[in-house]
């Protein structure tokens, strides 16, 4: 077999980062294979970009590039983070179109291309992640690289008609079918690129995920992320996540714990959560004193106006609750804007009653999963997980709602908190049966199976 070659905008060039999720997945693939991991470094610079930074960790070689202010500006918080993430998650309306942006992202993919193409080997396949890299395919053609070279979007694909708000979705549609195999969350995600494809420009499906368009033959096949499943319930045991419980549990006390954990983004459905945790208490006076909502939300993109929004508005509605339903010794919901460590989340989560993911819309969410792997086996809790989650498809046993509805959404916060430990128990080990047997490893050999079968053999 021959080596892996990983293109992301981000790279895991410490271990500390390598503990879950996609680096612990590409990173065991690199090693195996004495790979190379290519992206962007992390620095802004303010001239032109110099040569590419070079180093090696267990046999893997990191090659690394700075982007220069104006790529920074366009390529990354212009079109990739202003245009592709809203207009992706279904916020057109959040878009700030701007042809510009477009083509400094366009021609940051061919730079890295330009600087991964020439350490390509007969043999190798490349792996490229995420909406950063929608081009590169396309650019490592250009730089005539002619082996096996695949694609995972790790957010949702659109709706063909939400798609086409992109004034390049042309550009972007017959640079994407460059890639030999696109993978993607969810059957949903899936369904919608296959669609776009044979709506727009004819293309037609064939066996196992193929379509054949713009004289080239493509697989688009749903793979679903999973995540170290082990390692995260070893993560629940360990002396964080005890110290994380006990702190928490100084404020707690015999109360049942609720608890969200997301980044703060306008595609989780935070307002619409704390809307709906108000409701729960106008309806249930019953829960005043017996019941606690804690949000994790550490922000993200703060630079960016709506997450600013965001902010305010949050802050807003927390107060709005915690002022109508708080008292001298109860705070109902409790709001931390900061990050915390993998371990101390896991031991959150152990403790937890009701853990609540329902964004408005997400690739896959992998704090669903989490959530369920840190649960105590003799009494789990409860997961309500978001129709417009990814995971949806994957964890039907969990209690999915339409986070739109408000009150519905109130209501089954509400039959969670008041479930047997017989259902408890019976949803959560059908959700754990899930994430332990399609966790990150089954996801990493799936994909690569594909993408490596191209291979002449």
């Amino acid at each position: 077999m021959g080596r892996l070659i990983a293109i992301s905008n981000r790279t895991a060039t410490q271990s500390s980062n390598r503990a879950g999720g996609l680096a612990v997945a590409v990173w065991e693939s690199l090693k195996s294979t004495g790979g190379v991991w290519a992206g962007w470094s992390g620095d802004v610079c303010d001239g032109e970009p110099g040569e590419p930074q070079t180093l090696e960790d267990e046999g893997v070689e990191f090659l690394l590039t700075d982007l220069s202010r104006e790529e920074h500006d366009s390529y990354y918080l212009g079109y990739a983070n202003s245009v592709l993430w809203p207009v992706f998650h279904y916020r057109v309306d959040l878009a700030s179109f701007d042809s510009e942006t477009f083509q400094v992202y366009a021609a940051v993919n061919q730079r890295i291309a330009s600087l991964v193409a020439p350490r390509l080997q007969q043999g190798d396949s490349v792996w490229v992640h995420d909406y950063h890299f929608l081009l590169m395919g396309d650019s490592l053609r250009r730089a005539d690289w002619d082996g096996p070279i695949g694609f995972f979007l790790h957010i949702p694909f659109p709706a063909p008609e939400v798609f086409r708000a992109l004034p390049e979705h042309p550009w972007i549609a017959r640079a994407m079918c460059a890639y030999d195999v696109i993978g993607f969350q969810s059957e949903q995600d899936r369904a919608n690129f296959t669609r776009y494809l044979v709506e727009e420009f004819h293309g037609e499906e064939g066996e196992d995920g193929e379509i054949a368009v713009f004289g080239t033959t493509v697989k688009a096949k749903a793979y679903p992320i999973g995540i170290d499943a082990e390692g995260f319930k070893q993560a629940s045991e360990s002396e964080l996540a005890e110290q994380a419980e006990a702190r928490i549990g100084k404020f707690l006390g015999n109360r049942l714990l609720v608890i969200g954990v997301d980044r703060m983004d306008y595609s989780k459905g935070l307002p619409q959560r704390f809307e709906a945790v108000g409701e729960l208490f106008d309806a249930h006076p019953e829960l005043h004193g017996r019941v606690s909502v804690t949000q994790i939300a550490p922000p993200s993109r703060s630079k960016v106006e709506e997450y600013k929004e965001l902010r305010i508005e949050l802050d807003r509605l927390a107060g709005r609750i915690n002022g109508d339903h708080g008292d001298l010794d109860w705070i109902p919901l409790r709001y931390l804007a900061r990050s915390y460590q993998r371990e101390e989340l896991a031991g959150l989560f152990k403790i937890a009653r009701v853990g609540l993911v329902t964004p408005l819309r997400d690739g896959m969410n992998l704090v669903a999963k989490e959530f369920v792997m840190a649960q105590d086996d003799e009494d789990p809790g409860v997961l309500i997980l978001s129709e417009f989650a990814g995971a949806a498809e994957q964890l039907t046993a969990a209690l999915i709602v339409n986070p739109h509805d408000r009150g519905k959404l109130a209501e089954t916060i509400h039959l969670a908190l008041t479930m047997s430990l017989e259902e408890r128990q019976y949803r959560w080990r059908s959700l754990r049966d899930i994430v332990t047997s399609q966790d990150i490893n089954w996801w990493r050999a799936r994909f690569l199976k594909d993408l490596q079968g191209l291979q002449p053999v």
